[in-house]
């Protein structure tokens, strides 16, 4: 009798700005899962919350037809709890977020897995909320030592919006790089060049967030590494990007493509060594699990590594640092895929076999 197939459920769209980057990222991955191996269940989620189960892709997947650059959030209406939970009493699942930015990114679906007794790729509650939020990061990596840029935090309604501006300046100078602080994919980021341009940018910021990260200009380099494992992590060669604008925004990164991704860095040995180093230090420091790309800026004749953020649902495309970090590693996306599969079991097994007695 043939090895019934696991089923992976794979989320994707979200209540989130980042909504299509994550059918983008969804789409790619069904295409390199071994269909040998996985039953892929596609689920979209709506930006008005709504849970659709992608039948067209399912399709398209069992005949070989080939899917869409971006996958529809469209199909069949699901309950969520009726869809994940009732199917995993009958066969062994295992859900794939990729779910970039909140809602999916922030700990907020990692907590309704739990909920629901299902293993799930990727980092937990605890870490998935703290690297979502920029500020916390930021805490949390200057306790354990972590070397970062100077920033400050502005929160709406608690911090005095009449002196945010001078004091950013008088304590990072200008130009200020403003985001939010729970968003990625370059959404909602501003780079300052004056006190005028300042003001605008942080009130760009809050139309995604009431936390905003305000941010001293690095000169340096830009450069990522994808980390892979649990307790004892796994890191890539490191990448290099460099910005085919003024900075790395959403336009480089999913419209123009303009950046360019130097792979491996021309960094020296002990460089490497380095920002491998600190990249496993900081996915330990966050709690992470699973997969993370962690991104640095280098200063080669300044600071040397400072950490720029943590994201644990990386872009996902051929086309991402992370997953091309690993390709020049040694492990294929097929088999990353497999990697974080295994990884998400092993987690959950550990999870669900601590005691609840006193």
């Amino acid at each position: 009798m043939p090895t019934p197939l696991l089923r992976l459920v794979v989320l994707f769209g979200g209540v989130s700005a980042e909504h299509d980057v994550s059918r983008v990222t969804a789409a790619h991955v069904l295409a390199a899962a071994d269909r040998g191996k996985y039953e892929l269940v596609p689920i979209g989620i709506a930006k008005d919350g709504t849970w659709l189960r992608n039948d067209k892709a399912i399709a398209a997947l069992t005949d070989g037809t080939p899917l869409p650059d971006a996958l529809d959030v469209a199909g069949t209406v699901v309950d969520p709890l009726t869809e994940l939970a009732a199917h995993a009493a009958d066969t062994a699942t295992v859900v794939l977020p990729l779910l970039h930015g909140p809602h999916g990114e922030d700990g907020t679906i990692q907590g309704m897995l739990e909920l629901f007794k299902l293993p799930y790729v990727g980092a937990g509650v605890l870490s998935s909320a703290l690297c979502m939020d920029k500020a916390m990061a930021k805490v949390v990596a200057a306790q354990a030592g972590i070397p970062q840029c100077r920033w400050l935090e502005f929160r709406d309604g608690v911090d005095d919006p009449n002196t945010i501006v001078a004091d950013a300046v008088r304590q990072l100078g200008l130009p200020i790089f403003v985001k939010p602080a729970n968003l990625g994919s370059s959404v909602g980021i501003t780079k300052a060049h004056d006190e005028a341009e300042l003001d605008t940018a942080i009130n760009v910021a809050l139309r995604y967030d009431n936390v905003v990260i305000l941010e001293e200009a690095v000169t340096g380099r830009e450069v990522e590494v994808a980390v892979l494992g649990d307790t004892a992590p796994e890191t890539s060669v490191p990448g290099e990007i460099e910005p085919g604008s003024e900075f790395y925004d959403y336009e480089d990164k999913y419209v123009t493509g303009a950046a360019k991704l130097v792979i491996p860095a021309p960094l020296s040995d002990e460089a490497t060594a380095q920002v491998r180093e600190l990249a496993a230090k900081t996915f330990t420091a966050m709690r992470c699990t699973g997969m993370a790309r962690v991104d640095f800026f280098y200063e080669e004749s300044g600071r040397g590594w400072l950490l720029n953020e943590v994201n644990t649902i990386p872009g996902f495309t051929p086309g991402s640092m992370y997953p091309k970090l690993w390709e020049a590693t040694g492990i294929s996306y097929p088999d990353l895929i497999d990697q974080l599969v295994t990884f998400a079991l092993g987690v959950h097994r550990r999870r669900v076999g601590f005691s609840t007695e006193h």
